[in-house]
Formats: structure tokens, sequence, C-alpha cells
């Protein structure tokens, strides 16, 4: 069975992007960003909230169009509207247990912090990968947004990079 996998960029302080949206601190290259698109090849879906979606227009996604061509995009929105979506995007109000069933590989939860909250607070992420970018923030988008949920991860992988990126990987379920 597929496993929803929370795989994103964080600082050690928990934010996914600082302040405005800022993602300017974060490593923006080397061996462990190489890794994470390296990871991404292997997999055929990708979920995401609007503003995950549209936060992608300003690196030249165009709306409609996927972010990540080789994969299936289910875009979580009961607001986004676009005339013309590409044949692997979809506008989604329905059931993230449907399409994690319906995905021959794992599936990617590239965010935002407030939608990974809305699947903590369900029990719905399996898996969370961490790429720790040694940066502090100090205030931006929590990594959950504004879940309360307490939950114990069990760390099952560990990778260190040259410059200070870690990818921690933690089943939590």
């Amino acid at each position: 069975m597929s496993q929803l996998i929370y795989y994103v960029a964080t600082s050690v302080d928990g934010f996914i992007a600082g302040p405005n949206d800022d993602i300017s601190k974060f490593t923006p290259n080397g061996n462990g960003v190489d890794r994470y698109l390296s990871d991404l090849q292997k997999l055929e879906t990708v979920i995401m909230g609007r503003r995950t979606y549209e936060f992608g227009y300003q690196y030249g996604i165009v709306p409609g169009q996927p972010a990540y061509p080789h994969m299936k995009h289910h875009i979580f929105s009961e607001t986004l509207k676009i005339d013309k979506l590409a044949q692997n995007v979809f506008i989604e109000n329905s059931s993230v247990d449907q399409i994690i069933d319906s995905s021959k590989t794992d599936v990617y939860l590239c965010g935002g912090g407030q939608f990974a909250g809305w699947l903590l607070d369900n029990n719905l992420i399996d898996v969370l990968k961490l790429k720790l970018n040694p940066i502090i923030l100090g205030d931006g988008i929590p990594l959950f947004g504004n879940s309360k949920s307490s939950i114990s991860g069990h760390l099952i992988d560990k990778q260190s990079f040259e410059n200070g990126l870690e990818i921690l990987t933690y089943n939590l379920k």
C-alpha cells in the first residue's frame, strides 16, 4: 500500500518559509538538494494545498500546469479557479485516502504547512522526511501550520551533507 510522505525543507526552528513566504535562506543546491530531486523522480503523485501551488507561479509554474511534470497533481482547494488544467493536474476537495490508495507509488505531500497540519491532525501522514537546513528563521510558516497534534516519530534514516543540510526520515505510524 502507498504511503503519504511529507518531504519538506525546514529550518531548525520548524519553519518551511520565513515571513512573506521567504525561502531565500534555505540551501538551494548541493548533494542534499540533488538527493531530494532524485527521490522525487521515484514518485508519481503529489498533493498540495492551493497556496503551495500558487507559490510556484513566481518560479515559472503556469497556472493549470504541473509543478513536477512527471507527477499527477492533486491540488486541494475550495477557492482555486483555473480555466485550463493540464491532463495531470486536478483541483480537489475529495478524499486524500482515495488518492493514496490509487497511487502505484508513495504520494508526495509538497505542502503547505496548514494543509500538512490538517493531514497530521487526521492521522494521514505516514512518513515525515525533513530537509533540515542549518538556519533559524524566528518566524514564518510553521511546518504543521496551527496543528496542536502530539505524535512520536521513529527515526529510520539520517543523511548528512557537506553544507550542513540533513535529510531526516521518520515513520509517524
